[in-house]
């Protein structure tokens, strides 16, 4: 019989390449729609938990954004994340799902860790500003997977892994030049900027700092990868693990590659009146490359990929 696999957001750009990187021949997946289960409602995931006895889940809802919409939307991003993947990994728990990944995230760690980021820089300072809230409901996932495991762990032999990707991109994100993680949004604008035959783009912030960005199959392999290690190796792992190709860009040399990659010939602006965030962000991952996994998909294979997946899913 196959293994019984919930993945949690599977129509997001994480859940997607989930669910290409793990398939269905080894998997029963189990992948409901929103009108068949309200990840926000605790009754509804009780029950479903329950009825489908899940042996693994994957945690990869959770409402996402760039700068701009975490500083617009701070009480959406702290409560919807917040209820989402506490009601996941508690109702996990409750229904004996043996293995549960929760995708936290980079900005979790203090504004000025030292770099490269280690797992345990895990609150030794304070936040960016601009994506507190959503860092906090992060860290309270990361923290309440840290608990399970410490008081329910070797008693019933389960364990929840929370992992730390750099900023991702690939095929199925949102192209939202406003609210956007930062490739999808340069592309977009870049792209737009070319069909109208602009002059030039403005982009936010001085161009200056940099920013370390994983594929995101890369980061569904490494979830495939923990998600199978023996429980005697998932014990020895820390409770947030790194997930980084190990190669940081500034966002000025990152928006000159996404500018050549799509042929638009004007100039790019930066605005250094907006925010930046936080000046360096790459993550050491040595722990999850020891282990045997490392990343395979490079930026410019990447970034060409995720191109073509916005053009073939817009229409202009």
């Amino acid at each position: 019989m196959k293994k019984k696999v919930f993945i949690a957001g599977h129509n997001g750009m994480v859940g997607k390449a989930l669910q290409r990187v793990i398939g269905n021949d080894d998997y029963e997946l189990i992948t409901p729609t929103h009108k068949e289960l309200d990840l926000i409602n605790q009754n509804e995931v009780d029950i479903f938990l329950r009825k489908t006895k899940p042996d693994f889940v994957y945690l990869a809802a959770g409402l996402v954004g760039g700068i701009y919409a975490n500083s617009s939307h701070p009480v959406e991003f702290l409560y919807n994340n917040s209820m989402i993947q506490n009601n996941v990994i508690f109702s996990s728990l409750k229904s004996n799902v043996k293995r549960l990944i929760f995708f936290a995230s980079s900005s979790a760690y203090p504004k000025f860790s030292e770099q490269p980021i280690k797992e345990t820089s895990l609150l030794t300072g304070s936040l960016e500003p601009t994506n507190e809230s959503y860092s906090i409901a992060k860290i309270s996932g990361i923290k309440l997977c840290e608990s399970i495991n410490k008081q329910y762990g070797s008693d019933l032999g389960i364990h929840y892994q929370s992992l730390m990707p750099s900023n991702l991109y690939g095929e199925g994100d949102k192209y939202d030049s406003l609210n956007g993680h930062v490739i999808p949004s340069l592309i977009k604008k870049i792209h737009e900027a070319k069909i109208k035959k602009s002059d030039s783009v403005e982009l936010w912030g001085t161009g200056k700092p940099k920013r370390e960005f994983l594929y995101v199959d890369d980061l569904a392999e490494a979830a495939n990868f923990i998600m199978r290690l023996p429980q005697s190796k998932l014990t020895e792992l820390p409770p947030n693990l790194n997930v980084g190709i190990g190669i940081d860009i500034t966002i000025s040399e990152l928006a000159n590659y996404i500018t050549k990659i799509i042929g638009f010939e004007g100039n790019i602006v930066f605005n250094s009146n907006m925010p930046d965030g936080v000046p360096r962000k790459i993550l050491d991952s040595s722990i999850i490359n020891q282990l045997g996994w490392s990343s395979k998909v490079g930026l410019e294979q990447g970034i060409q990929r995720t191109y073509q997946s916005f053009l073939k899913n817009n229409s202009f």
